[in-house]
């Protein structure tokens, strides 16, 4: 069980909307920051709006908005709370002058984590005070349906520190991934880069539309992927062997010069096609109403999910 119940978010964009919405969601206390304050606003209507899917998604029977507290001013937000997620701009200058800010302001024992989605997190935290109780805790957008979180330690934090940032994401209904040691793009997204480089490639060749590439995910791997990762897919693959033949039949295809890791340059020609190809596939709707599209989806989804879960793990 988790202890932390009061949580610093920072930074009220997607990313620090989702947090907003899953903690509120598990009656966590919320002081959320921004410069703005006229975003208040636009936040409450945010959660209002995603709350029947989150209601359903964990079971919960009202949304208690006393619990929830926008601040302007950065230190009476920080003063109080057990632990900060900060989504800010991904850069390292804003970041490491930002936690330099936090951490003089935070209590010397809450975990100061950072939703970045590639940043080493001992740079990020370079002028940060007590660095030890610092992480990386990079969620995945919709933070407030999507369950994985990635825990990526500095070289400065504590196991101590570790253990309760695990035990958190897990209150807050999160399945947390521990990654060893830091490394650029940590680990889900290295993965997601290498299939965004080929597809970018694939279509600056002119070989295929953005939808085309899109389907060959969406009815092929990615319904696979929903339930078990590349690796169990493949063991699949090998039949009564596993892996083990799997490798045997198909590892020489690794020698050909199928793939292409360096990314291609992003010309003019390049991101017309990006642009153009999205606006067919979005066929007029708005992000906002492909979105609602997207959560009723990804509701239904987990629910049916957790009942295959049980079996394989």
């Amino acid at each position: 069980m988790s202890n932390i119940k009061i949580v610093a978010v920072i930074g009220t964009g997607v990313i620090g909307t989702g947090w907003i919405i899953r903690c509120l969601a598990h009656n966590k206390i919320v002081h959320a920051f921004d410069r703005d304050s006229k975003l208040k606003k636009n936040l409450v209507s945010e959660i209002k709006k995603t709350w029947p899917q989150v209601k359903k998604l964990f079971k919960k029977k009202e949304l208690n908005l006393k619990n929830f507290k926008f601040f302007s001013n950065i230190e009476e937000c920080l003063k109080e709370a057990d632990l900060i997620q900060e989504c800010a701009t991904e850069n390292y200058t804003i970041k490491t002058k930002l936690f330099n800010s936090i951490g003089k302001y935070s209590k010397p024992t809450a975990i100061i984590s950072s939703s970045s989605s590639g940043l080493l997190p001992t740079r990020i935290f370079s002028k940060c005070k007590n660095p030890n109780r610092t992480i990386i805790g990079h969620p995945f957008n919709p933070v407030y349906m999507l369950p994985a979180v990635e825990i990526v330690p500095g070289k400065k934090t504590t196991k101590r520190y570790l253990d309760k940032a695990k035990n958190f994401y897990k209150s807050i209904s999160m399945n947390p991934i521990m990654i060893k040691k830091e490394l650029p793009g940590y680990l889900s997204d290295r993965l997601q880069e290498a299939l965004w480089r080929e597809g970018l490639h694939i279509i600056n060749e002119g070989h295929a539309t953005t939808e085309q590439l899109d389907r060959a995910i969406e009815d092929g791997p990615g319904l696979r992927w929903s339930l078990m990762g590349t690796f169990l897919t493949f063991h699949l693959a090998g039949g009564k062997s596993g892996m083990k033949h799997m490798l045997e039949q198909f590892g020489p295809a690794l020698k050909l010069p199928w793939t292409k890791l360096k990314a291609p340059n992003l010309s003019s020609k390049l991101i017309n096609r990006l642009v153009e190809g999205t606006k067919k596939q979005s066929k007029r709707k708005s992000v906002e109403k492909i979105s609602r599209i997207r959560d009723q989806y990804l509701l239904d989804l987990l629910l049916m999910r957790k009942k295959y879960e049980k079996k394989l793990r």
